[in-house]
């Protein structure tokens, strides 16, 4: 069964309302999850916001944030999480930004991705070091690690 599969069903299930808030991964995750038959019953919504303005614009991110830690960063990924929540009808939220590759002049490494699982009580930032595996394979990991993330918490 995959990843995207027991969510929708795990979701369903609790009761529950999902919205995506993505960057790194350009949308990967909420096609991943609207791909399963009857997503409609339990995904809001999904935000793509790539650039470092967008962020703000689209989810209320602090500008100030970003500039002091970067777009990849727990304290910004974290804000990603809750600014989806609060533009959404979703119980639940899944925030994605890292550094896919290759890149040069950002400080940070290729395969560093910062996930964040927000609700209406919390918000976990998490970071995964993928490392240099290559572009699509950091999406493609990044996709499976927000599922694994929000399954569990959505199981909770």
């Amino acid at each position: 069964m995959s990843g995207a599969l027991q969510v929708i069903e795990a979701a369903r299930a609790a009761g529950l309302k999902i919205v995506t808030a993505e960057s790194c991964t350009g949308g990967m995750l909420a096609t991943a999850l609207t791909d399963i038959s009857g997503a409609s019953a339990v995904f809001d919504r999904g935000f793509i916001t790539y650039s470092y303005a967008s962020k703000p614009e689209v989810l209320g991110v602090n500008p100030d944030l970003v500039e002091a830690y970067g777009a990849v960063s727990a304290e910004v990924v974290a804000q990603m999480a809750n600014g989806a929540l609060a533009h959404s009808d979703a119980d639940i939220g899944v925030a994605i930004t890292g550094i896919a590759g290759p890149v040069e002049g950002s400080g940070k490494p290729e395969g560093r991705v910062w996930f964040a699982i927000a609700t209406a009580e919390s918000v976990e930032p998490v970071v995964r070091e993928f490392g240099a595996i290559g572009r699509a394979n950091v999406r493609e990991a990044s996709v499976e690690q927000a599922l694994a993330l929000l399954l569990g918490a959505i199981k909770r």
